[in-house]
């Protein structure tokens, strides 16, 4: 079998190639050192939603940190932060073949371009991980929410397509995945109310007023979409225009009519969440602050993603904040 690599492999990176690796696919993982160290001493516990626990021996784990492990593959997904786009694009050209297949497997819109931008003739696929991985303890990587990968469509996708299915993570083709992107990005406008809230996913979406601060966020996205002659995807069990007035819903009726909304494992979280607890610098520039961008390209303003994405920045590299629901939708508000 030809050999897939993952470059940039954090909690999404290693759970899409651990699986692969359980199966026998012959793939590498390249990373950071204290993914690599943590993994040499404690191997990659995997589980989700369904029940799955699969224990990986850290002996043999395909796990590196020199990109020289990109020579012989040929298919990359990247899966590397946003703002580490055009940094990845130049490694893999320096170290991977022309021939090989890459697909972005990140958050936001823009990344496919700014690999393309780093990587002139080579083949670059856009793709979307609807589902969010937990690092938890015990280097355990915890599948919380489900759906299919989606990938841009290509013919040269064919003949990977069984491999993904067999470890249960079928590719689904999209043709128009401008679309796509954008319908995922108004989901991903969660990412930082449930940072904030400090609360699990579920818990969080149970809750009126941190969904009323997530429909205020989508539908101040969809009236710019809309001006810019953009249709997002319906990615969830709901058509993007109805996901404001369904979020505004009371806890009770909510519950009811949006059950699929709910079908989160109880331990998940957002990534973000999960950066701003570690330290680190999130995705929210690339997630609501492309709202804003969008905006300015409109000549217009978005105030309550501008505002958004400044609790974000400000919360980064400090004590991981907690916001109650109705005192964000004020902070939101605030022209």
């Amino acid at each position: 079998m030809a050999r897939i690599a993952v470059f940039g492999a954090g909690s999404i990176g290693v759970y899409i190639g651990a699986s692969l690796h359980a199966v026998g696919a012959d793939v590498v993982m390249i990373g950071r050192a204290r993914m690599r160290q943590q993994i040499a001493e404690q191997g990659v516990l995997l589980s989700d939603l369904e029940g799955r626990r699969q224990q990986l021996a850290a002996a043999g784990f395909p796990y590196q940190e020199n990109p020289f492990a990109l020579t012989d593959a040929q298919l990359i997904l990247v899966t590397v932060k946003s703002a580490d786009s055009a940094a990845a694009g130049a490694v893999i050209a320096q170290h991977a073949r022309p021939s090989a297949l890459v697909v972005s497997l990140q958050n936001g819109v823009g990344n496919a371009a700014a690999l393309r931008s780093a990587l002139p003739g080579w083949q670059v696929l856009a793709g979307m991980v609807p589902f969010n991985v937990v690092q938890m303890e015990g280097s355990r990587f915890h599948r919380g929410s489900g759906g299919q990968l989606m990938i841009e469509a290509s013919p040269a996708l064919a003949p990977w397509q069984a491999v993904f299915s067999q470890v249960h993570l079928p590719i689904q083709p999209c043709a128009d995945f401008d679309a796509v992107q954008w319908g995922k990005l108004l989901l991903n406008l969660n990412n930082a109310v449930n940072a904030l809230s400090g609360l699990p996913l579920k818990n969080q979406l149970s809750q009126r007023a941190y969904r009323r601060c997530l429909a205020l966020l989508i539908e101040e996205a969809l009236q710019l979409l809309r001006a810019a002659g953009i249709r997002p995807a319906k990615i969830a069990k709901v058509a993007p225009q109805l996901l404001p007035l369904l979020l505004r819903l009371p806890d009770a009726v909510f519950t009811r009519v949006a059950a699929a909304m709910l079908k989160i494992d109880p331990q998940a979280r957002s990534s973000m969440w999960e950066d701003l607890q570690a330290g680190r610098l999130t995705e929210v520039d690339y997630l609501n602050g492309a709202i804003v961008g969008l905006a300015q390209s409109l000549g217009k303003d978005a105030p309550a993603n501008r505002r958004m994405t400044a609790l974000i920045h400000a919360a980064e590299g400090a004590a991981l904040p907690s916001w109650q629901g109705d005192a964000l939708y004020q902070a939101l508000r605030i022209r």
